[in-house]
């Protein structure tokens, strides 16, 4: 395709080539690469599920080694909170207080989540600061509650409020204490301290969005000191943005690139799979994974942290055991010692091994063996699946036949096909991004995370830019394809630990609101 010069530059300036957006271009003209999943992954079949002897094993394993290693917490934390009230939104477009009542709104457009939403007011951490900058009476609540609750909505959303629908959603209070609000941030770096806390000190990353930085800043000045009173900890905070490089281009119906008023192309931000980038950044032996949003009041903090470090247990048995045989590999081994590798990475790390393998060279046997074992581990909790839109395990076949553990959104999997949807209907656990990761190799170097993305796992979303219908590219999910070639293990964890808040609503579930 020929760029003008104006577009170029602008190519150019994003640390992109026009050689890449066509690549990217081409993309939007080709059969979407959907997964071929074969199995759902079960307890016994993929998923391990652990009886407690095991779980204080696994946690006496973690406490033993903790002061050995680095180790952060990495939080993809750059979303704004305007999803969470997208009914809200509506409601404030949509609604009258002087020509209805909410009951009829609610009724006519079938609303539910405004009845909620209004029967928990006064739960929301938020109640009393909406209150205090409405300045609004008891009396003339009770006078008129649909106007008053029309307002409430509009001073907690309006730019002239508290403009809530704009915040980074890491920012926002969830969660109200006797004496003081807390967000998800803080909470954040409370169970960092119970669980990743190495000689006094937590190292935690949050990627936000550039612009949010001076908000994080403030907040992160104000908050510590009395979160180190309180843990007894200090902690380490870095932040990263995701790279303009990761920016796909986006495209009409015709797959033709479009424009905004000034001319310009227009880009997007290449979804959660561009962190690869960031968490390749990370310099850390054990780095712990999970959503901003995904967070609980500190009456649970000690059953999160329980597993957590259960799971870095496991995660710290796995590579001991892989460290082990890629020294046996390298070494030169027995055929015993060929035969415990194999079992090893078939029952443990969940590695399908060819069937020709028997028919190989013992050094060939060897080199196999070794790219099968030198790779990045994940061990990933896996809850019940209780009816949650998302991602789940699978077993997943690739080009080559061979078959691997992996997370697979819906949008990964082909809606037409029937024989797939009956696979994912089938599914009994659910991915809560809940994972531990091993990143160095058995001489104690970092491996290059980005050799082990499966480039040709991505989605095309349908998004609006200004009225416009437009098709985003968004590059191969930080879980997903962005570590397709990782060993992967999934471990049952209790729905406890699975607390994401993804409508305003969420944070009137129990493990939000303090027990009074």
């Amino acid at each position: 395709m020929n760029f003008s010069k104006k577009h170029t530059e602008q190519i150019y300036a994003k640390g992109l080539t026009t050689s890449a957006i066509e690549v990217q271009l081409r993309k939007f003209g080709k059969k979407i690469p959907y997964v071929d999943i074969t199995a759902h992954a079960s307890v016994g079949h993929g998923i391990i599920q652990l009886n407690t002897e095991k779980e204080e094993a696994y946690i006496k394993t973690y406490e033993e080694k903790r002061n050995t290693l680095e180790i952060i917490k990495f939080t993809p934390a750059s979303g704004a909170a305007t999803r969470m009230f997208k009914f809200l939104y509506k409601f404030l477009e949509s609604y009258n207080p002087k020509k209805e009542s909410i009951n009829s709104y609610i009724n006519k457009e079938k609303e539910p989540e405004i009845r909620i939403f209004f029967i928990g007011l006064e739960k929301f951490p938020f109640y009393e600061e909406v209150l205090k900058m409405m300045n609004t009476s008891e009396e003339q609540r009770t006078k008129n509650p649909d106007q008053f609750n029309y307002d409430f909505v509009h001073t907690l959303l309006a730019e002239t409020g508290l403009n809530y629908g704009n915040f980074p959603k890491g920012l926002l209070p969830f969660h109200k204490y006797k004496n003081h609000l807390s967000t998800p941030f803080q909470e954040h770096l409370f169970e960092a301290a119970s669980y990743a806390c190495k000689d006094k000190v937590a190292k935690l990353h949050f990627t936000i969005s550039e612009h949010h930085y001076q908000k994080f800043k403030t907040t992160e000045e104000k908050i510590l000191p009395p979160i180190s009173q309180k843990t007894g900890c200090t902690f380490e905070i870095s932040y990263s943005y995701q790279s303009e490089q990761t920016d796909t281009i986006a495209v009409d119906y015709k797959n033709k690139p479009v424009l905004d008023a000034n001319g310009d192309l227009i880009f997007r931000p290449g979804g959660h799979g561009a962190l690869i980038q960031n968490l390749n950044a990370i310099e850390a032996d054990l780095i712990f994974i999970k959503n901003i949003d995904n967070v609980v009041v500190n009456t649970y903090e000690s059953e999160i942290s329980r597993y957590k470090k259960i799971l870095a247990g496991k995660l710290i048995t796995l590579q001991q055991k892989a460290f082990e045989f890629m020294k046996m590999l390298h070494a030169g081994v027995t055929n015993e010692e060929l035969t415990a590798i194999l079992h090893f990475l078939y029952t443990e790390l969940n590695v399908q091994i060819s069937e020709e393998f028997e028919k190989y060279s013992q050094k060939y046997q060897i080199e196999y063996l070794i790219e099968k074992l030198d790779r990045p581990i994940r061990v990933c909790g896996m809850v019940k699946n209780e009816g949650e839109p998302g991602g789940g395990p699978f077993w997943v076949k690739h080009e080559n036949g061979a078959n691997s553990l992996q997370i697979v959104e819906s949008a990964q999997i082909d809606k037409r096909s029937e024989y797939h949807q009956s696979i994912q209907k089938l599914a009994t656990h659910f991915n809560p991004v809940d994972m531990v990761c091993g990143v160095r190799n058995y001489q104690g170097k970092k491996y290059n995370l980005t050799k082990f993305v499966d480039k040709k796992s991505y989605f095309i979303a349908s998004k609006s830019k200004s009225e416009k219908k437009i098709k985003a590219l968004e590059l191969p999910g930080l879980w997903n394809g962005g570590m397709a070639f990782w060993n992967t293990v999934f471990v049952e964890v209790p729905l406890v630990t699975f607390n994401p808040v993804k409508t305003i609503n969420d944070l009137l579930k129990p493990t939000h609101q303090i027990k009074s």
